[in-house]
């Protein structure tokens, strides 16, 4: 029987073409080590390879399986710079630490991509990106955006496109206008994720699924994590359970939230269909984002049903479809093959969250649906970090991010009526 992830909904097509997916033996007995990592993703699992090939007595646990999380089962957009606009990001901090924010992702771009082609690890990866105005009234944002990152910030790869142009590229008329930017592209974040727990492994790494941690404690300059099969007693801690910590560190609950976002796949749409025939993802302005792409197969991958309340929906097939007929109106009957889900973590301010939370205990996440390459990044820099290199990852720790309001009891509900109002005005 196909394995079934007990923390995620769904079967994802990612899983169904990666082959049998290497296992890792649990936890078994006590251990000490120089760094003790919680949580086996993308953040995890690249400061566990980059530590180990250091030299690092590492040993990284993860609940369940390897990229059973956001990291196994997202939409595989690298993006470009921040979450938030450079310009944006300068209004709040200035135009020297916005410009120094936006050239670490552009060097977490490039890491990602090099460190998969030096390890042999196949991304399938297809490049080009679009983000596109669902409102009229955005296109001259974008207009400005397309210029201010070539003028500003010495990125020319974007450029700007009319109503005309956005529905040639995209196959559809449902958008006023956008960017098309050939910085970037697009992953199988799967593959990245198997590929990195094996580069880790072979490097020395001592890495094990099914193993949950019940207990972080920092205490006589020693961490110990506890779980059901042994205590880890080491140096420095990194938690990189983003969504998926719990109640396992009340600093992190209390900056990063798990919302529920869903994808499904339709069946290869063929040679002669004109949905996105360039290839490049996509991404819309909505403040509840739609974000699709085509795969080397040619199926159309499409998320856009962020969820916020606890529990899953019934059917993501049934919404997935009903969105994807609203900018494809010929895929209306389209059969979706898969259909699956998963919590990606956000900050308030849609930024990550880095901060050191007890002594020598870092944590990272939050990477707000912009993880793809931050979060592989942060892993390295993490690796840095104890190598005694801290600078680089200190501009993330020196982001501002407020803790969501209302506690752990009213945080949930707030933020559900919060968004979904903002899903209102998505449609106004």
């Amino acid at each position: 029987m196909p394995y079934q992830s007990p923390i995620s909904p769904g079967r994802s097509w990612y899983e169904d073409t990666v082959g049998e997916r290497p296992a890792y033996p649990r936890l078994d007995g006590d251990r000490n080590c120089d760094v003790v990592i919680v949580g086996g993703g993308f953040t995890g699992l690249s400061a566990a390879a980059h530590l180990a090939r250091a030299g690092t007595n590492v040993v990284l646990i993860e609940a369940h399986r390897f990229g059973d999380g956001a990291s196994g089962r997202n939409g595989g957009q690298m993006g470009t710079g921040q979450r938030a606009w450079p310009e944006e990001m300068q209004g709040e901090y200035g135009l020297a630490r916005a410009k120094a924010l936006f050239d670490l992702a552009e060097e977490a771009k490039s890491h990602l991509l090099d460190f998969a082609q030096e390890n042999g690890i196949d991304l399938d990866y297809m490049p080009g990106q679009m983000s596109v105005a669902h409102k009229k009234r955005y296109v001259d944002d974008y207009k400005a955006h397309a210029e201010l990152m070539a003028t500003r910030f010495g990125y020319p790869h974007i450029a700007f496109m009319d109503a005309g142009e956005t529905a040639e590229r995209l196959g559809s008329d449902r958008f006023f206008g956008g960017v098309r930017d050939t910085g970037t592209g697009h992953i199988h974040p799967l593959k990245l994720v198997i590929g990195t727990a094996r580069v880790a492994a072979a490097a020395g790494a001592h890495v094990h699924e099914d193993t949950p941690a019940t207990g972080i404690d920092s205490t006589g300059g020693k961490v110990r994590v506890t779980t059901p099969y042994g205590t880890i007693t080491a140096q420095k801690c990194l938690i990189a359970t983003n969504a998926y910590g719990g109640t396992l560190e009340p600093v992190s609950a209390a900056h990063i939230m798990p919302i529920g976002s869903f994808i499904g796949a339709t069946v290869p749409l063929g040679a002669d269909s004109p949905v996105i025939p360039g290839g490049e993802s996509v991404d819309d302005s909505r403040f509840v984002v739609r974000y699709f792409r085509k795969s080397k197969d040619g199926r159309l991958l499409f998320g856009g049903r962020e969820i916020y309340a606890v529990s899953d929906p019934g059917d993501i097939h049934i919404h997935i479809r009903r969105q994807i007929a609203e900018i494809y109106p010929a895929l209306k009957d389209v059969e979706i093959t898969h259909g699956w889900g998963g919590y990606v973590g956000i900050t308030m301010p849609r930024k990550p969250f880095v901060r050191e939370v007890m002594p020598n205990v870092i944590s990272a996440g939050g990477y707000s649906g912009h993880g793809v390459m931050l979060s592989n990044f942060v892993g390295k820099l993490y690796a840095d970090t104890v190598a005694g290199n801290r600078e680089k990852l200190k501009l993330f720790e020196e982001l501002k991010i407020p803790s969501f309001p209302g506690g752990r009891r009213l945080r949930g509900p707030l933020l559900f009526l919060a968004l979904n109002w903002y899903a209102l005005r998505d449609r106004i």
